[in-house]
């Protein structure tokens, strides 16, 4: 049986989704034979987002899988073999007025009409999900992420002098502003994964952090970085899972995240919750 997996254009800061299906893949039992579909344009633009539509409709397998960020490629799949993981309300809650109502209708409440089953990533993403589409939560499943492969237990003495700090992730939601503002006069590096800005480069430097900026890292690279520091810092406005918290747990570093949304669900008690603000 033939499982086919649509991704959203890859590009810069986007690997998170990406990551945990091809884990996801590599444990696929026998009898199923998975398959990789990246959208051919990126999801930006009335034309771009048709021709993806048109040719996921070409590349259907016997069960698709869409895995996030381009849930309207529903709209011409089999229903009845279609699976659509929505991964976080995030774009819907940020928007208003007449954006607000498009990316309702295209990305999350037609597309639930074209699907057999929904899957999300949290406990938290399941009922906000439901705050928006009051569809059947019977047709909601929680599927957590997997800790990604080859992460394990990796020890480090502490550096208590000047330690390593690890933010993945420089999207506006992570909040990377604020945690340079909180780490002013502490002695630390911090280690960024993912594209910076020019105002998130002069706020680094307005706080004198010292800092790596890391970019288009890969699965083996990522994991150096988590082996190399010290501790985890995800102090993140918004998630709907929060991946960096189990993989620095698996590797066995403490971990600093947010008190809302998913991420006391996946911390646990495992980790120290700030306010992100």
């Amino acid at each position: 049986m033939k499982v086919v997996y649509f991704h959203r254009k890859s590009g810069p800061g986007f690997f998170s989704l990406e990551r945990v299906f091809a884990d996801v893949r590599s444990h696929m039992p026998a009898g199923f034979e998975p398959a990789v579909a990246e959208c051919p344009c990126p999801s930006r633009g009335l034309f771009n987002r048709i021709r993806n539509i048109l040719w996921a409709r070409r590349s259907q397998g016997d069960i698709n899988h869409i895995t996030g960020d381009v849930h309207y490629l529903t709209i011409l799949l089999r229903k009845g073999k279609t699976v659509l993981t929505i991964a976080d309300c995030v774009s819907l809650e940020r928007s208003r007025g007449a954006k607000y109502w498009v990316l309702w209708f295209f990305w999350y409440w037609l597309p639930e009409k074209r699907c057999a089953k929904i899957t999300v990533i949290s406990e938290f993403s399941k009922k906000n999900l439901l705050a928006h589409l009051r569809c059947r939560p019977e047709k909601i499943e929680v599927v957590h992420c997997p800790v990604p492969n080859g992460f394990g237990p990796s020890p480090k003495p502490f550096d208590s002098a000047c330690p390593v700090l690890l933010q993945v992730g420089a999207t506006q939601n992570k909040n990377l502003e604020r945690v340079a503002e909180a780490l002013r006069a502490i002695p630390c590096r911090l280690l960024i994964v993912g594209p910076l800005s020019e105002r998130q480069r002069a706020v680094l430097a307005e706080n004198g952090i010292a800092f790596e900026n890391h970019v288009n890292v890969s699965d083996e690279e990522l994991l150096d970085l988590y082996r190399r520091c010290d501790m985890v810092v995800f102090a993140s406005l918004y998630e709907g899972f929060g991946l960096p918290i189990v993989e620095a747990q698996a590797v066995g570093r403490p971990v600093v995240t947010s008190n809302r949304c998913s991420m006391p669900e996946v911390a646990g008690d495992a980790a120290c919750l700030v306010d992100p603000e």
